[in-house]
């Protein structure tokens, strides 16, 4: 698609590196096709950005706040170029930090600041803005160029449940459009307009209601404004934890303990599990109750489902955990909706049983009872709101707090997590998981857990390596063939993460290239513990996701029970009130339908050609 050298080039050999340059008066070598950018940070040399976004190859030049001051090798004419897509070459000399090229950044920053809203300490990102550090690296004193009228006609669209697009606050680096066109292949937004009016808009005129957008969050997360963002409901979750005729049951995610502790400066990867659940108390939550228990109730309720699939030779079965993995499949997929799992999410399961099993089992009134949510995932949002998953009009899940929104509540309530005394769950009905239900965090836990459950209903007796490594790891599909012995024998299974490996498969299947019995589809690149409402890095993708899976796999592997079947609490539920899985009162309570809406994506010949300009070198 373009000639950029993407390479990762800090991993090659350095013998490789060929090119001799100076910068700054060093002494540098370069790898051939390397851009200056990639050659400066690599002999630890900064140069400021806004637009780049190295690890997944963006390089728009769109910013040009990257400028730097060359000097071809032979010629004495000074050049000011974007250091971001123009390559190194032999005798370059090349000046970061010239009073002109200073002035060009300090000039283009404010220029950019023109028809950026200047409410900062208002915006969700504010003290974690890639904007607000360029403009305190360049010194920025005044905005000569604001035009207020200008900045608020700008479009703010709050169509969806899930997220908000505020234009007011974009700076058009299209990161957002990169991410969902090439890496997630949803292909929601597009660029419209030119000049000042150049902004990112939604496909066909759409708002994000309903465009094919998935909600899967990954434009949030490499925005580097406030311009994408989850819509905030920290104020509705403190109304309820306030209200004293209310209680409130808070949920919270198996990928959210482990991808929560960097936000108060602990260690990437901290299993943070105990501080959350004091940390609920001390803000006044009644009930802490652990995500992880309803996803050991969803393999006992896909388990069997797929075992009924597989007797009647119905196959693939798809998982349905993903909530942006089901709007993807609605809207763009909606053929192979008799192939999802019927189940509900984790998320979806627990709030149904606080709102059925608990109230009986604890002597509280049904009608009173608030679900609150924590969960790395921007779709988990509108999930909630859904028709299907209702009880009486009333939503199974009240409020969804992404992983940002709950770090900001904890800060408004003064606490600092790091400093907080850790405790356990002690409700006696719903707080329980084993580790199964634990390496649901991560790509690939959700098929392993079902596999060690299936073995175990087939044969009586458990799996004895219960670790399926064939499915870990971080290509973006993994397969293996599984015997489950009995009359089923061996399986194929498969799990794949990401959309854009996802539409392959899906089309591998509808075209009858691809053979499996049980497929796992997680939306977002790495599963939950990078999911769209997880914590956002600067100038970085997914910077901390094998450390976050480490921790998720570790939890699993310290726990006693590692079985979804042997979870006591499970087995009393089943016993007292769901009477078996996929019983008339289970499939009543726990399963759900889903919906074909189909839109078409349709790219245009001058998109195409956008995308080869922008991602072009400049010689």
């Amino acid at each position: 698609m373009c000639n950029i050298d993407t390479t990762n080039h800090a991993k090659r050999d350095p013998s490789e590196a060929t090119i001799s340059l100076t910068i700054n008066g060093k002494a540098c070598r370069g790898f051939p096709n390397e851009t200056i950018l990639s050659c400066a940070r690599r002999h630890d040399l900064y140069i400021p950005t806004l637009c780049e976004l190295d690890d997944i190859d963006h390089i728009p030049g769109t910013c040009r706040v990257c400028v730097v001051d060359i000097v071809q090798n032979g010629k004495d004419k000074h050049q000011i170029v974007t250091s971001c897509n123009t390559p190194v070459r032999e005798g370059l000399s090349v000046n970061t930090r010239t009073t002109k090229v200073r002035e060009m950044q300090k000039l283009q920053v404010e220029l950019l600041m023109a028809d950026h809203l200047q409410d900062c300490a208002t915006c969700n990102r504010h003290g974690d803005c890639e904007l607000q550090d360029l403009a305190q690296f360049v010194g920025l004193k005044q905005n000569r160029f604001y035009n207020e009228k200008r900045t608020l006609s700008r479009e703010v669209d709050t169509s969806s449940p899930a997220l908000i697009r505020d234009m007011r606050r974009c700076v058009r680096c299209q990161r957002c459009v990169a991410v969902c066109r090439h890496y997630q292949q949803v292909d929601a937004l597009v660029m419209e307009g030119s000049g000042i009016d150049r902004m990112v808009g939604l496909r066909h005129g759409m708002d994000q209601l309903n465009s094919t957008c998935v909600t899967c969050g990954q434009c949030v997360l490499v925005c580097p404004t406030g311009a994408l963002s989850e819509r905030d409901e920290t104020d509705r979750a403190l109304e309820f934890i306030c209200d004293p005729d209310i209680t409130t049951v808070v949920q919270f995610a198996p990928a959210v303990r482990v991808a929560f502790g960097e936000e108060f400066n602990m260690p990437p990867g901290t299993n943070v599990q105990g501080h959350i659940v004091s940390a609920c108390r001390k803000i006044g939550v009644d009930i802490v109750l652990d995500t992880n228990f309803a996803a050991d109730v969803v393999i006992m309720e896909e388990g069997m489902e797929l075992l009924n699939r597989l007797k009647e030779s119905r196959k693939p079965t798809f998982t349905s955990c993903c909530p942006a993995w089901i709007n993807f499949a609605e809207i763009h997929y909606p053929d192979i909706l008799p192939l999802l799992s019927s189940t509900k999410s984790p998320q979806q399961v627990l709030s149904r049983l606080s709102k059925t099993y608990l109230p009986e089992k604890m002597g509280i009134p049904a009608d009173r009872i608030r679900v609150i949510s924590i969960m790395p995932c921007t779709a988990k949002k509108d999930e909630a709101v859904r028709d299907q998953l209702t009880i009486d009009g009333a939503p199974e899940t009240d409020v969804v707090l992404t992983t940002r929104e709950f770090a900001r509540l904890l800060r408004r309530e003064g606490i600092d997590l790091k400093k907080i005394e850790p405790s356990d769950f002690d409700n006696p009905y719903m707080s329980e998981f084993t580790g199964a239900g634990a390496i649901f965090g991560t790509t690939g836990g959700v098929m392993e857990a079902a596999v060690r459950t299936l073995y175990a209903v087939i044969n009586g007796k458990e799996l004895e390596t219960i670790e399926l490594t064939q499915l870990r790891g971080f290509d973006g599909v993994r397969s293996a063939t599984v015997d489950l012995g009995g009359p089923f024998g061996e399986v194929k299974v498969a799990m794949c993460h990401g959309l854009s490996e996802t539409r392959a498969l899906v089309e591998a299947i509808r075209a009858g290239t691809a053979d499996f019995d049980f497929i796992e589809i997680m939306a977002c690149p790495g599963g939950c513990v990078d999911g769209g409402g997880s914590l956002r890095s600067k100038k970085a993708y997914l910077p901390l996701a094998m450390a976050r899976r480490e921790t998720i796999y570790n939890v699993d592997r310290k726990m006693n029970v590692r079985q979804s079947h042997n979870n006591e609490q499970v087995k009393n539920l089943y016993k007292d009130f769901l009477e078996a899985p996929n019983s008339e009162k289970a499939h009543h309570l726990l399963h759900t339908h889903y919906t074909a809406r189909r839109r078409d994506m349709q790219h245009t010949v001058k998109e195409i050609w956008d995308d080869l300009k922008m991602s072009t070198m400049v010689y």
